[in-house]
C-alpha cells in the first residue's frame, strides 16, 4: 500500500468522526417534510456529503489493497444486514428509497471494516480520539450556545428550547452525547497524552449539560444505562447491583420530574398509537416488511382512528427494522448484535490494561443507544454511530489505544 493511499485512509477515517455531528443535516437534501430545522446552509451540507462520499470511495479502495481474512469478526453479520436491507429495498414500496437506505447502510459497513482493518496502523488510533473529542466538544457547545442565545428562533421554538444544535432533532444529539460523554471519560482517565486528557474532561463537563437540556427521556434513560453499565464493569459483587439501582433509581426520579417541562404537547401517549400501527404492519408485512423507510407510507393506512396523525418511524429502533425489513431483517441485526457481545467479552478477557476501560465505554455507549432504542429512532445511530462505535470497541480491546505515530 502506497504513501499516499496510507494518508488517505487517515484523512477519510478523520473525517468521518469528526463530521457525525453534521450528518443529520442531509435529511435537508431529501424532499420530504420533517420535524426540525437543519442548520446548516445547503452548499456546506453538499459539502460534507461529498466529502464524505469520497472518504467511502477511499475506504473501498483501501480494502482491496488490505486483504486480512477473518480479522473481521461481524462482517458476515453486517453483510447479512445488507443483504435483507436490499431484498426489503426490492420487494417494498418504494424502491428507491429502500436502495437509498442500503446505500448508506453500506458505506456504513466499509467503514466499519477499515477502522477494524486499520486502527492499530501507526497514529490512526491517536488521530481518531482527537478528531472525535474535538467535533464532538464542538459540537455540544455549539447546542448549548444555541439554547442560551435562542439561534436559529425557528429551531428554538419547535424543540421548545431543547438543546438541538447540529442534529436537526434533540434526540439525535442525545444519541451522540450518550456514546461520547463514556468514551471521554475513559480517554481523560487512559490517554497517554496529557493534553488529550485534558480535553476528554472538558468534553465530558461540556457534554454532561448538553445532554441534561436535550430533555430527552429516550436519551435520559439510555444515559442511565451507560453509566451503569460502566459503573457495574468496575466493581464487584453486591456493590454492582447497588450501583445499579442507584443509576435507575435516580434516572427515573429524574424523568417523572422533568420530562413534559418542555415537550408541548406532551409526549406521554403519542408512540402507544404509533407502537400498534408498528405491530398491525409487521402482521400484514411478517417476511420482509414494507420497505426501508417506508414505514411512514402505510402509517396512515394502519393507524389507529384516534392516533398520531403522521409517524416517519415506529419511535422504536426494534420495531422499525421489524415493520420495515420484517423477520429477515431483524433477524440478521439480532445476529449482529449477539456476535458483537460474544467478540467483546471474549476480548475483555485479554484486553491491556490501557484498552479495557476505553472498550468498555463504547460498549456502554452501545447499551445506552440500545436502551434509547426501545422507545426512538435515531438516524444518526443507525449510520453514523452504531457500526464506527463497535469497530472501536473491538479494536481498543486487542490493541490499547494504539500505535503512536511513526
Amino acid at each position: 500500500m502506497s504513501v499516499a493511499l496510507r494518508r488517505g485512509i487517515a484523512a477519510a477515517i478523520v473525517f468521518t468522526y469528526a463530521a457525525i455531528p453534521l450528518y443529520p443535516s442531509f435529511i435537508a437534501l431529501e424532499p420530504v417534510g420533517f420535524p426540525g430545522v437543519a442548520v446548516l446552509p445547503r452548499a456546506v451540507t453538499l459539502a460534507v456529503f461529498a466529502a464524505g462520499a469520497a472518504s467511502v470511495a477511499i475506504f473501498l479502495i483501501s480494502l482491496a489493497f488490505k486483504r486480512t481474512p477473518g480479522a473481521n469478526p461481524l462482517l458476515l453479520p453486517l453483510l447479512s444486514i445488507f443483504a435483507t436491507c436490499l431484498l426489503a429495498a426490492l420487494v417494498g414500496f418504494d424502491p428507491g428509497a429502500g436502495l437509498l437506505f442500503a446505500t448508506i447502510f453500506g458505506m456504513g459497513v466499509a467503514w466499519h471494516s477499515v477502522l477494524v482493518s486499520n486502527y492499530d496502523d501507526p497514529g490512526i488510533a491517536r488521530a481518531i480520539f482527537w478528531s472525535y473529542m474535538l467535533s464532538g466538544g464542538a459540537a455540544a457547545a455549539a447546542a448549548l450556545a444555541m439554547v442560551a442565545l435562542r439561534v436559529p428562533a425557528a429551531q428554538y421554538a419547535i424543540q421548545h428550547g431543547r438543546a438541538t444544535g447540529t442534529f436537526v432533532l434533540p434526540g439525535e444529539l442525545a444519541a451522540y452525547l450518550i456514546v461520547l460523554i463514556p468514551v471521554a471519560y475513559a480517554l481523560a482517565r487512559v490517554a497517554r497524552e496529557r493534553a488529550l486528557r485534558a480535553l476528554a474532561w472538558a468534553v465530558v463537563a461540556i457534554a454532561a449539560p448538553a445532554l441534561a437540556l436535550t430533555y430527552s427521556r429516550a436519551g435520559w434513560m439510555g444515559f442511565a444505562a451507560a453509566a451503569a453499565f460502566l459503573l457495574a464493569a468496575q466493581v464487584r459483587g453486591r456493590r454492582r447491583a447497588t450501583v445499579v439501582a442507584v443509576v435507575a433509581a435516580c434516572a427515573v426520579v429524574v424523568v417523572l420530574l422533568l420530562f413534559n417541562v418542555h415537550h408541548n404537547p406532551s409526549e406521554d401517549y403519542t408512540r402507544l398509537s404509533i407502537w400498534q400501527a408498528a405491530v398491525q404492519t409487521i402482521d400484514r408485512f411478517p417476511l420482509t416488511g414494507v420497505g426501508p423507510f417506508d414505514f411512514s407510507r402505510l402509517y396512515p393506512i394502519v393507524r389507529v382512528p384516534d392516533g398520531e396523525p403522521s409517524a416517519y418511524h415506529a419511535h422504536s429502533i426494534y420495531l422499525t427494522i421489524f415493520a420495515e425489513m420484517g423477520l429477515l431483517g431483524i433477524s440478521a441485526f439480532l445476529w449482529t448484535c449477539w456476535s458483537f457481545a460474544r467478540e467483546i467479552r471474549a476480548r475483555l478477557a485479554t484486553a491491556p490494561p490501557d484498552g479495557a476501560l476505553l472498550a468498555l465505554a463504547l460498549t456502554a455507549g452501545l447499551v445506552g443507544v440500545a436502551v434509547q432504542g426501545l422507545i426512538d429512532t435515531m438516524t444518526v445511530v443507525i449510520f453514523g454511530i452504531w457500526l464506527p462505535t463497535m469497530a472501536l470497541a473491538l479494536s481498543s480491546a486487542r490493541y490499547g489505544l494504539g500505535k503512536p505515530a511513526a
